[in-house]
């Protein structure tokens, strides 16, 4: 038995080491060196070592280290992609995330709120919230598209709040190549959504 441990032991390490600091991982990545209770005996003891971090419950990393800051914090979308894990499941930033990504608000919110065509899972870490909201088909239609940032982070202004300001800051933030995709993807969005769409394009 001790040495199957072992043997899981230095695998998970070996994964660790491989991946290189700043990864995030779940027990998940592990699974198919052996049986859940020697992976989260050997992950017990890593961390134990400080080896790695727990950031939350079942959510880890093997932390970046900065000669003059420190250990740093893994950034939302990094953490993020590792929840939704390594299906065919596509991440979509929204509300004040959105909105925040695209310059529209410099608050970076306490609560960063992924759609996704995966299961819905809230982790929390620190002060952060992070959380994957299950959505339906159409809202994922322009997922890890400026069409779909731009959407989202307009919904959550809402249409009575977007003024010129936000609209020069848009045409400012986007690329020629943003703007065909605006209007390429322009039969996903809400008709007050695409109005803008064709002023930013």
């Amino acid at each position: 038995m001790k040495n199957d441990i072992k043997t899981v032991d230095e695998q998970i390490l070996s994964l660790i080491y491989g991946n290189r600091r700043g990864w995030v991982f779940t027990p998940d990545n592990f699974k198919h060196l052996g049986s859940r209770d020697s992976i989260a005996s050997a992950l017990k003891r890593h961390k134990q070592s400080s080896l790695i971090r727990q950031l939350a419950r079942g959510v880890y990393d093997y932390p970046k280290i900065d000669p003059e800051l420190g250990i740093l914090e893994p950034s939302a979308e990094t953490i993020a992609k590792t929840l939704a894990g390594r299906d065919a499941t596509r991440l979509q930033p929204s509300g004040a995330y959105a909105a925040n990504l695209l310059g529209l608000s410099t608050q970076v919110p306490m609560k960063i709120v992924y759609l996704t065509d995966g299961r819905s899972r809230t982790v929390q870490l620190g002060q952060r919230q992070i959380i994957l909201k299950n959505t339906t088909p159409r809202n994922m239609a322009t997922a890890n598209k400026i069409s779909g940032l731009v959407i989202q982070a307009l919904r959550y202004l809402g249409k009575d709040n977007i003024t010129q300001e936000e609209i020069a800051t848009l045409k400012m933030r986007l690329s020629p190549t943003d703007r065909k995709q605006l209007i390429a993807d322009i039969r996903y969005a809400p008709e007050w959504v695409a109005e803008i769409f064709r002023e930013l394009a």
